[in-house]
């Protein structure tokens, strides 16, 4: 078995998530309390507690999916030795997850990817005005049709494929009327379903330049060393361990595809066969499945999936 541990992205965020690992392992609790120390805000009662509306933010929401999936990893280490220097061939995160991945590999400290990923959903919300911009998730098309759908509808806006998630599951970005147009045009081309996705701004498209410009000068700034194993990048689905190109590639990140497809099978190229989740939520392990049904996706989130994999890595 030859395992990567990837790392989960906006969505996957619940009221009440982490509680049960607080609850559990001292080393999670004094985790969380790292990342408030480091916030100066108290997220993680935001997080066990609510209200909803206040952990959708994406200011929220970014360190708090960071914090429990490092959680998770550091229980693992302390129950059961299981590190991502010992146990993993790559790290990869979906978006955010992707900073997730750099602090698991020990690139990058807990306390630098809490602020990071604070600043960077501040500056991606500042980007684009509420309402202004939309995601929409187009069900069926692969990647290339997508790509010619959203092409038509932009008519002068912005209209880019923002994640290639799976086969039959990519999601466009861009300004409001555009996105509806490529929802429009896909329904008449037969596409069997286009969601519009609940957001607050629309991610990985050209409407956040001005959010990859403050990442810009926050990782120049950020102590980054080489990680302990390769991190799959979003934008290039390829390994990297230079810290200067992992700065380049978050940077471009902002407002670039997160080519979550190809990262999964680039690791199954280079021999992984079982993608480990950590942290909230099942959204990678799904993925995994409709990616390459001869790789194994799972999912670790709480203490009885913890315990499972102790038992079983």
């Amino acid at each position: 078995m030859t395992l990567a541990f990837v790392f989960p992205g906006q969505g996957s965020q619940a009221v009440g998530m982490g509680r049960d690992l607080a609850e559990a392992f001292p080393v999670a609790r004094h985790l969380f309390e790292e990342v408030d120390e480091a916030l100066d805000q108290k997220l993680s009662k935001i997080m066990f507690e609510g209200p909803e509306e206040t952990l959708i933010l994406t200011e929220n929401a970014q360190p708090a999916l960071m914090a429990v999936s490092m959680a998770v990893m550091r229980v693992l280490a302390e129950d059961g030795n299981v590190t991502v220097a010992n146990k993993a061939a790559f790290v990869a995160g979906h978006s955010l997850g992707e900073y997730s991945a750099l602090a698991a590999a020990a690139a990058i400290s807990l306390g630098d990817t809490a602020r990071l990923l604070k600043l960077r959903g501040q500056s991606m919300q500042k980007a684009v005005p509420v309402g202004v911009g939309a995601m929409a998730a187009i069900i069926g098309p692969e990647l290339e049709v997508v790509r010619d759908i959203a092409a038509q509808a932009a008519g002068g806006q912005v209209c880019d494929v923002g994640n290639d998630n799976a086969p039959g599951q990519v999601v466009i970005s861009g300004d409001t009327a555009a996105v509806e147009r490529a929802v429009k045009i896909a329904a008449d081309q037969g596409v069997r379903r286009s969601i519009m996705l609940p957001v607050s701004a629309p991610f990985h498209c050209a409407l956040m330049e001005p959010a990859a410009d403050v990442m810009q000068d926050a990782l120049a700034d950020t102590n980054l060393s080489a990680p302990v194993v390769p991190v799959v990048a979003n934008v290039t689905a390829e390994a990297v361990s230079d810290p200067d190109v992992i700065r380049e590639l978050l940077v471009r990140q902002v407002t670039e595809m997160v080519r979550w497809r190809e990262c999964v099978l680039h690791m199954k190229e280079q021999g992984v066969d079982t993608l480990i989740e950590l942290g909230a939520g099942k959204v990678l392990g799904g993925l995994t499945r409709r990616i390459d049904r001869e790789m194994t996706g799972r999912s670790v989130q709480g203490p009885d999936d913890i315990d499972d994999l102790l038992k079983n890595i």
